[in-house]
């Protein structure tokens, strides 16, 4: 059986790429209206364009980017009907995830969401990256609590950082500050055994965040 050579210094360098693709996008270097074209990404990095096109094509598999006409790429821009479907994509994983914390949940894991919860909600950064990633590890911590590895790779897919983060960034069209909400309801609800309960408080919470999101994207 023979298989291709593979090239390891080409791979680590399209990787890099594409890490640095992804926090251009949370820092907001590259939005909306922005056009990526690989040979001018290859100039200005200062390397070839093979690793500049994996890195591209991999955000694009991955839905990130779309690519145009001119043969470009953008970001891709998420549909009501899309944005439906993510969020209850969230409620169903983040929901189950409430459900076995209720019944399994002990005293060192309520004390740990507590904590997460009030240290996640004083936010000393006030821009949509600082929300953006306090509510990720705020939801994040209920779903790593929950002990579940298929459960934790859903998660990181649905709020993979490139793909959720610019369309959270449009709730500062309303208020920023309401997508906290109130994640200590989500720990009262789990600390009462209730798993009943605890999965429709999670339900109504990420869909008060879905209803937050579809008036900044129309605000916007």
């Amino acid at each position: 059986m023979a298989f291709k050579s593979i090239q390891p210094a080409r791979r680590r360098l399209a990787d890099e790429v594409y890490e640095e693709l992804i926090e251009a996008i949370i820092r907001r270097d590259i939005g909306p209206d922005d056009s990526l074209v690989q040979e001018k990404l290859a100039a200005e990095m200062q390397i070839s364009r093979t690793p500049v096109r994996e890195a591209l094509m991999r955000l694009e598999n991955e839905g990130v980017l779309e690519v145009s006409k001119r043969g470009s790429f953008r970001l891709y821009q998420m549909g009501d009907e899309e944005v439906k479907e993510l969020y209850q994509s969230r409620a169903a994983v983040e929901g189950q995830c409430a459900r076995i914390l209720a019944v399994n949940h002990t005293p060192e894991d309520i004390a740990y969401l507590r904590g997460v919860v009030e240290r996640e909600e004083n936010v000393t950064d006030h821009s949509v990256r600082g929300y953006f990633e306090a509510n990720r590890n705020i939801h994040m911590s209920f779903v790593e609590r929950a002990n579940n590895r298929f459960l934790m790779d859903m998660f990181n897919m649905i709020w993979g950082k490139a793909l959720v983060f610019p369309l959270f960034a449009t709730i500062e069209n309303v208020e920023l500050e309401k997508s906290l909400g109130d994640h200590m309801q989500l720990v009262d609800v789990i600390a009462s055994g209730d798993k009943t309960e605890a999965l429709e408080v999670f339900t109504d919470h990420i869909q008060d965040g879905f209803n937050l999101q579809i008036a900044g994207l129309h605000a916007s």
